[in-house]
């Protein structure tokens, strides 16, 4: 299927490792020009080699911890002196600090709110203009599962990350008009290294299985599968939408 991706420019947050690294590989293979970012610049150096050896032409790299307000602001703007406007933006962080409330302090708080929602807030606001311009726009944004079945110990990431639900849902209406999706995905238990690195330190960890009803682990591969049907053309028609890749872990609708 050609998704219709060819040659669009697309910024993918926290893609030198993990589900931002599948995304953006997926990209590529599909033919966008891709900046990939994060705050390891030998891991980011290596995901850009592996991406070249795909597409030499077609990636771009740029240091950045997305908690600063001035590094995200070059970001976007070394984005775009890359390959132009960006057209395709997928917002994802690292995962947060587990621990229960009584844990964190305020401190605590205003650095998940800044990790998990304000920069994908300012992130669009800097790109949004753009896609207006173009009259064409995906934007999509990585939770987690656990903004629809909160998680035990993890209230950091149910209570942020579940606002950023009401911000696709809310911004998806406002720029409907100008051919742009806003749209979300929440990965379930994936297999990628910090999750095996979970399992090498609490073997534990792989009885999760038993409660997802495929029995097994997603693959980065088919998470970014999803992602990359989402910021196509062939999804022009969805958006405002929260879609679970989850094997049908969470038990609501």
């Amino acid at each position: 299927m050609d998704l219709g991706i060819q040659n669009k420019v697309a910024l993918v947050l926290a893609s030198s490792k993990g589900l931002g690294k599948a995304v953006a590989i997926e990209l590529v293979k599909e033919g966008a020009r891709v900046i990939i970012c994060g705050t390891d610049a030998v891991a980011l150096a290596a995901t850009e080699a592996e991406i070249r050896s795909i597409a030499p032409n077609n990636v771009a790299s740029v240091v950045c911890d997305i908690t600063d307000e001035k590094q995200r602001k070059n970001l976007v703007e070394q984005s775009v002196k890359a390959f132009g406007n960006i057209e395709i933006l997928v917002t994802n962080t690292g995962g947060p600090a587990a621990g229960s409330f009584e844990q964190f302090n305020l401190d605590d708080w205003k650095h998940f709110y800044n990790l998990m929602f304000l920069s994908a807030v300012d992130i669009i606001q800097r790109v949004l203009p753009g896609m207006k311009e173009k009259g064409f726009g995906r934007i999509l944004t990585i939770t987690s599962i656990t903004v629809k079945q909160p998680a035990d110990n993890l209230i950091s990431s149910n209570a942020v990350r579940t606002s950023l639900l009401g911000l696709v849902k809310s911004l998806s209406n406002e720029v409907a008009g100008y051919g742009i999706t806003v749209n979300n995905l929440m990965p379930g238990y994936t297999n990628t290294n910090r999750l095996q690195q979970l399992v090498e330190k609490n073997p534990k960890v792989n009885e999760v299985k038993d409660t997802i009803p495929m029995k097994r682990f997603g693959t980065p591969a088919e998470f970014a599968a999803a992602a990359a049907f989402l910021v196509s053309e062939r999804a022009s028609y969805i958006t405002g939408q929260s879609l679970a890749v989850d094997g049908d872990w969470i038990k609501g609708n």
